[in-house]
């Protein structure tokens, strides 16, 4: 089969590797859509975690192929989506309930051979059916809302919230869906691209904030009198990291959603945050959101049909990876196995 390998930092390449025969408890999955994350970027730049060589694909679905020993719940043919971290079950996070945290946490696309190939082996427990109908354009947005979903609760927004989105990317776009959800009055979203300023006021955000023209920080205290009430921060830069903290009201809640690169920092003066009694929260992948997410996009509490997506065959992906840097889309997709 083709698959993208990684096999270190700067080193992608689509080869051909074996399929191996499946062990008790794992399903083979034929891929249909694997979507390309800001986190596979930071992989192949050597600025995220992964354990390499490794087949990238966190956010893939597709159909059953064939099944391995002692798998009861699917069948050939099922339309499968792929929940891609997999926890211990034994070590003191997990036995807390913070699965997500779990000390020997791999996912697949990461640690294990993920979505960015012709096949995935995957284990039973991580695979969720799709309902009938489903389409497959919405199947490789499953996981990314599913971690959007997290963010939403632990940002807590109430109803009658003014909320700040940092970033209109694929993930700032779902986040304003969901706050909006959530019951926030005023959502405000900051973005430098024109395009997806757009999208963002079609999915109802109740105002949008060019950066390069408007100093942000005196636009959102205009709107909102005292700051935000809770900002979420999408876009994974450090400037705009340091920029949230001067958006949030006093006693507010700033979320650290995005993904800067590992060892990247800025400063941070304490007497601030005590002084301002902030709430500063990180969202770290999909603890049992899944099936939600999953919910909510069939039901469309979410829409990604506004979504300018681009599709590439698998022998694309590096073009794929330099459109999602570079922001040339809200969402890049590799198929595999094109339907």
């Amino acid at each position: 089969m083709k698959a993208a390998l990684f096999e270190k930092a700067g080193h992608l390449s689509v080869v051909q590797r074996p399929v191996r025969s499946l062990s008790k408890g794992e399903v083979l999955v034929l891929v249909h859509s694997c979507g390309v994350c800001g986190t596979d970027v930071h992989i192949v730049a050597g600025e995220s975690r992964s354990s390499p060589p490794v087949v990238l694909g966190h956010e893939f679905s597709g159909n059953v192929e064939d099944v391995g020993p002692g798998v009861k719940r699917f069948a050939q043919g099922d339309a499968v989506a792929v929940d891609p971290n997999i926890s211990c079950g034994t070590c003191y996070y997990c036995r807390r309930g913070l699965v997500h945290l779990c000390s020997n946490l791999r996912a697949l696309g990461v640690d294990i051979d993920g979505g960015m190939a012709e096949f995935c082996i995957v284990p039973e427990q991580q695979l969720y059916a799709l309902p009938k109908h489903f389409p497959f354009a919405s199947s490789a947005f499953i996981e990314p809302v599913s971690c959007v979903l997290h963010g939403i609760d632990r940002a807590k927004i109430v109803v009658g919230d003014s909320v700040v989105i940092i970033g209109a990317g694929t993930i700032g776009l779902m986040m304003l869906q969901l706050a909006r959800a959530a019951g926030a009055a005023e959502t405000i979203v900051i973005e430098p691209l024109e395009q997806k300023r757009a999208i963002a006021r079609d999915l109802g955000a109740t105002h949008v904030l060019n950066p390069l023209t408007e100093n942000v920080r005196d636009a959102v205290r205009d709107l909102t009198a005292v700051g935000a009430d809770v900002v979420i921060e999408c876009a994974g830069r450090i400037s705009t990291a340091e920029e949230a903290l001067g958006l949030v009201r006093r006693g507010g809640t700033v979320e650290y959603f995005g993904v800067c690169a590992l060892g990247r920092t800025f400063p941070i003066e304490p007497h601030l945050i005590y002084g301002r009694e902030l709430t500063i929260v990180g969202s770290y992948v999909n603890p049992h959101t899944f099936d939600r997410a999953i919910k909510a996009l069939s039901s469309g509490i979410i829409r990604v049909d506004e979504f300018p997506v681009t599709r590439f065959p698998l022998d694309g992906v590096q073009e794929a990876l330099r459109y999602q840097q570079e922001g040339l889309t809200i969402k890049c997709i590799i198929e595999p196995n094109p339907i």
